[in-house]
């Protein structure tokens, strides 16, 4: 079994923190097949073992249609215990050769939410899993101030009732660089992302602005964090 102790530290408190899990929820795990998803799939198994509600983990990919090979993400899933599903789609080919978006982050992401959501319903699911993590709330919250003039974020948990289900973000609290520190350390089947806009979106620049501003100013991003729950961005506390 990978240690993911440091990880499952921050993931505890956040769950009991907003109550992310009851007993008998049966929560789907949207995994990219990221660094961040597999760390989330992989600390919400272990927590499964020993948190006292009782819950039931499958994993989903959404195939976009790039050509990746999820193989090695479905062997994990199987040394976790975890049911692992593939689900195919035409996203690559509606966003890129269909609609050949300039910005296709957005429709991707929308597309993305909508597809994972309802294959989380057909699986019998009440809630749904994502690895955001701090780094992308801080992420989130400059470009919603710098671009929109918005004081917002996601929120760690959400329930959407046009779809009778429940987002949760378990990971709100574990740095990035611990993620990819236990990714490494575990030697996560991580995919590459072959989307052709990865690594030159919006979020990319703010968060190499971000970089910027923590190399000269340490700790700017967990001041920043504080500051979203101290002022109760999004639903944060």
């Amino acid at each position: 079994m990978i240690d993911a102790r440091r990880i499952l530290s921050y993931m505890r408190r956040a769950v009991d923190d907003y109550e992310m899990i009851a007993g008998g929820d049966k929560i789907c795990v949207g995994v990219s097949a990221g660094k961040d998803s597999l760390t989330l799939l992989c600390a919400l198994a272990q927590l499964r073992l020993f948190y006292p509600h009782k819950f039931e983990l499958i994993g989903i990919t959404l195939d976009p249609g790039f050509g990746a090979d999820y193989s090695p993400v479905a062997a994990l899933c199987a040394e976790l215990g975890v049911e692992y599903r593939v689900i195919p789609t035409d996203i690559a080919e509606i966003v890129f050769d269909i609609r050949k978006e300039k910005n296709p982050c957005s429709l991707c992401a929308n597309l993305r939410r909508g597809i994972l959501n309802d294959s989380a319903k057909a699986a019998r699911c009440n809630k749904v899993a994502l690895a955001h993590h701090m780094d992308d709330a801080v992420e989130t919250f400059m470009m919603n101030l710098i671009h929109e003039g918005r004081l917002a974020a996601f929120a760690p948990v959400t329930y959407l009732d046009r779809r009778d289900i429940t987002v949760i973000r378990p990971l709100i609290y574990a740095p990035e660089k611990e993620i990819r520190h236990f990714a490494a350390k575990a030697g996560l089947p991580v995919v590459h992302n072959p989307c052709p806009a990865n690594g030159s979106t919006e979020r990319s620049r703010v968060k190499e602005m971000l970089a910027e501003w923590s190399g000269a100013n340490r700790g700017v991003k967990n001041r920043i964090f504080g500051a979203m729950q101290r002022g109760g961005i999004s639903g944060f506390k």
